[in-house]
């Protein structure tokens, strides 16, 4: 693979100051709470939008999508484009919810909607889950990506310095940071990873028959049969649409953004167009991996394909702008989920212990939390390349993890008779349920695919939450706030803009496209 040149790391160094400028000049507002963890409330529809897809264009997209393509096909892309369906649905059923509920973190919507127990549960979950998974991961994505370009770093040193440059400037600014560099990151990774793709893409002569001639068939197949190793058409129906709803609709890290909306068209206007940005990575990071089986065939670990594109067949200055792209996205994410764990940490457990600390107080507290979790990272990102890659780490956990979650989730909007503690020891019967799973799906092999174990924990979690729900029916009252949420889950459509149904329409249109044509 060919080397980085010094027009790549002026390119590079450039992006940094940039980025730079543009996050530590969010610390000019008041340092409030408010402010650190949700931009005052005040975030517009294409800042949503932009910031949803530049939050989530991470680690397992540039990295992981591509690697997951090269192994075993496209059909990896199912997650991205049932992302679109599963953020139409938020902004029908859950956002009205969350914006008049007027919540700041999930879990204190699952605490109104029940009690401070499933608020604490869920809180530790999303904390676990951000720490080990979406940052870590991304850390370690990003070690991957330094560490190729520039062979003698070490692994650990670089996750460490991608952590604490990070940390520094979203302490600093907070969600507003955040976002603000979002915009900047989501421009440059997808006129990056665009360029690259028309460049990959000449190999074969601009001509889609001589891909399908050259590249084996069953790389370029969305819908896999059942024994596929890289997501059978079960898991398709049941897995991905559970874990996608997690991602996109519980994740705090992703849905802070939604939560810092000026109102309800905007966060709706928001999720529509995160919806069409997340058809793009098929064209962009999924097929272009499936292209490298031809052009790259001897890669040492399939998560290597997107840099070993970037180094062996972009141009002078173009690599640099691609890996600041890299780099752009992986930090975003970073951001994002410390701006989260912060957030969490913050709200859902120092504020109930100190009622009387001031706003400013407790976003100091935010910041020396968001360094602590980016430092705790930084410590575990390394562990991950010990595993079979990054695709499977970050999609299985989430499987096992998350489907139990949506269940109850989706439970209490839905039931109205679910009270708190049938609630709680459904969801813990589940994750029991899914920890012997998990043990027996890594040591003796359960010889089904994770996506449709993910689809039987989300139904097991159910029967079991109505189980506790007939025992203690007598004894079990919903949540005070109960009523309130219960009230806004069933909106319909009324209450969208033409401009938000026109899109949903578009999206609906667009995956069903896709799917005719790459089936």
């Amino acid at each position: 693979m060919g080397q980085l040149t010094t027009i790549d790391y002026a390119v590079i160094a450039a992006y940094f100051v940039l980025t730079a400028v543009i996050g530590f000049s969010a610390t000019r507002r008041r340092a409030s709470a408010d402010e650190l963890f949700l931009a005052g409330r005040s975030l517009g529809p294409i800042a949503i939008g932009v910031s949803l897809f530049a939050s989530n264009i991470s680690s397992d997209t540039l990295i992981g999508l591509p690697g997951a393509a090269y192994s075993t096909g496209i059909s990896a892309a199912n997650y991205e484009w049932m992302a679109g369906l599963v953020l139409v649905f938020t902004a029908i059923f859950v956002l009205p919810v969350l914006l008049r509920t007027r919540v700041s973190t999930m879990p204190e919507l699952m605490g109104r909607r029940f009690d401070a127990r499933m608020r604490k549960y869920l809180s530790v979950v999303t904390l676990f889950l951000s720490l080990v998974l979406d940052t870590a991961g991304t850390l370690y994505a990003g070690g991957l990506i330094v560490t190729t370009f520039v062979p003698g770093l070490e692994m650990w040193s670089v996750c460490l310095g991608i952590a604490l440059f990070t940390a520094l400037y979203t302490a600093c600014g907070g969600l507003r940071a955040a976002v603000y560099t979002d915009l900047l990151q989501a421009a440059v990774l997808l006129a990056g990873a665009a360029m690259l793709t028309v460049i990959v893409f000449g190999k074969f002569d601009y001509s889609w028959a001589n891909v399908v001639a050259q590249v084996d068939p069953a790389k370029l197949s969305l819908i896999r049969p059942l024994d596929d190793p890289g997501l059978p058409w079960l898991g398709l129906i049941t897995g991905v649409p559970i874990v996608g709803f997690y991602y996109w609709t519980m994740n705090q890290y992703v849905i802070q953004r939604v939560l810092a909306a000026r109102d309800i068209e905007a966060a709706s206007r928001g999720a529509v167009i995160a919806a069409m940005l997340k058809l793009l990575p098929i064209f962009l990071m999924t097929i272009p991996g499936a292209m490298a089986t031809v052009l790259l065939p001897d890669l040492a670990h399939p998560d290597q394909a997107f840099p070993a594109m970037v180094t062996t067949f972009a141009p002078i200055g173009l690599a640099g702008l691609i890996v600041a792209g890299l780099i752009a996205a992986l930090m975003s994410t970073i951001s994002s989920t410390l701006n989260s764990s912060a957030t969490l940490l913050t709200l859902d457990f120092v504020e109930p212990a100190h009622p009387h600390w001031t706003p400013q107080q407790l976003a100091w507290t935010g910041r020396l939390a968001t360094v602590c979790i980016a430092l705790l990272a930084a410590a575990w990102a390394p562990m991950i390349q010990h595993f079979s890659g990054l695709w499977a780490y970050l999609q299985q956990v989430f499987a096992f993890v998350a489907s139990p979650l949506v269940a109850t989730f989706l439970m209490g909007l839905w039931v109205p008779r679910l009270g708190a503690l049938a609630a709680l020891r459904g969801l813990a019967c589940g994750h029991g349920l899914s920890a012997v799973l998990f043990v027996l799906y890594e040591t003796v092999g359960l010889g089904i695919h994770f996506s449709i174990v993910g689809g039987v924990l989300f139904a097991a979690t159910a029967l079991f939450t109505a189980f506790w729900m007939w025992r203690l029916s007598a004894r079990d009252a919903p949540g005070h706030d109960a009523t309130l949420i219960l009230a806004t889950a069933r909106p319909g459509l009324t209450h969208l803009p033409r401009d938000v149904l026109a899109g949903i329409g578009l999206v609906l249109v667009l995956t069903a496209t896709i799917l005719v044509v790459l089936r």
